[in-house]
């Protein structure tokens, strides 16, 4: 098991980061992510907490690096799909504070992922303490730091994998070696916890640049909530789904589908 931590403050307040923290799909940092979709809602009666639960699909493959460690045809044909997270949050907006947690749904046989992330609001003398930091003045200057903390784990060589290659006569194992021998002696050369542990040292370094982007994005959104509003927000998805998928992609399509409607394609000619 390994472990990744990172702190980073945001220089806007926690109303600010906590919405675009929900808003943040697509961004031009996050084009990987094709659909969002709210599972569960609900503010605590009691704690007056908000609670939300979040299925989050993009595109995905298995790293090359951890393709390399595996069995020929383990990884897919074409080592490329789609894969879901599911994510979880926690909003005390009147103490200031968000937790989330976020974890792969596909492949964690191979390696498990789950993010957590702790949103602090930093008072500062004159800081906002309510609902009141939509519009990031900069006059109060308020602050939001995140911790962010990343659990990896793989499973892989665990249970019926290998169990079912250590049950195989000799001759078959001599055969499927003969086989595919480069890499099946790769990964016969190294133990069961030394691929365990290769995988989840590739996890880490992907993560580095994952967070970073992430960041990015966010800020990217903030940027959007400070010029624009909500408005502003929204205009910057639209424009990043056609990026992403083209005006004429999936989403367009879905929506024409949805309505009935028939697509009409006019070119205009322009000789000025």
């Amino acid at each position: 098991m390994k472990f990744f931590e990172n702190v980073f403050t945001y220089d806007y307040s926690f109303p600010a980061v906590s919405l675009a923290y929900f808003l943040r799909y697509p961004n031009p940092y996050s084009r990987h992510v094709l659909t969002t979709d709210v599972i569960d809602r609900f503010v605590d009666p009691n704690t007056k907490r908000l609670h939300t639960t979040r299925l989050h699909l993009k595109k995905s493959k298995v790293p090359s690096g951890i393709l390399k460690l595996l069995p020929k045809g383990i990884g897919g044909s074409d080592n490329s799909g789609q894969s879901y997270i599911l994510e979880t949050t926690v909003v005390d907006a009147k103490e200031g504070w968000m937790e989330t947690e976020s974890r792969n749904m596909e492949w964690t046989g191979i390696l498990s992922v789950v993010e957590k992330q702790v949103y602090q609001r930093q008072s500062a003398e004159g800081a906002l303490t309510a609902l009141d930091g939509l519009s990031v003045d900069e006059k109060k200057n308020e602050q939001t730091t995140v911790k962010t903390t990343v659990t990896f784990r793989s499973r892989f060589g665990q249970g019926k994998l290998l169990g079912r290659k250590k049950a195989e006569p000799v001759d078959n194992q001599l055969a499927a070696h003969e086989e595919d021998a480069p890499r099946r002696g790769l990964f016969t050369s190294l133990s069961t916890a030394g691929i365990q542990r290769t995988i989840e040292l590739i996890g880490v370094s992907r993560t580095r640049d994952a967070i970073l982007k992430s960041k990015k994005g966010m800020n990217v959104v903030l940027e959007r909530l400070r010029n624009g509003g909500i408005v502003g927000v929204l205009e910057g998805m639209r424009q990043d789904r056609e990026a992403a998928f083209g005006a004429g992609g999936p989403w367009k399509q879905a929506w024409l589908h949805g309505n009935g409607i028939k697509e009409h394609s006019y070119v205009e000619d322009d000789d000025s």
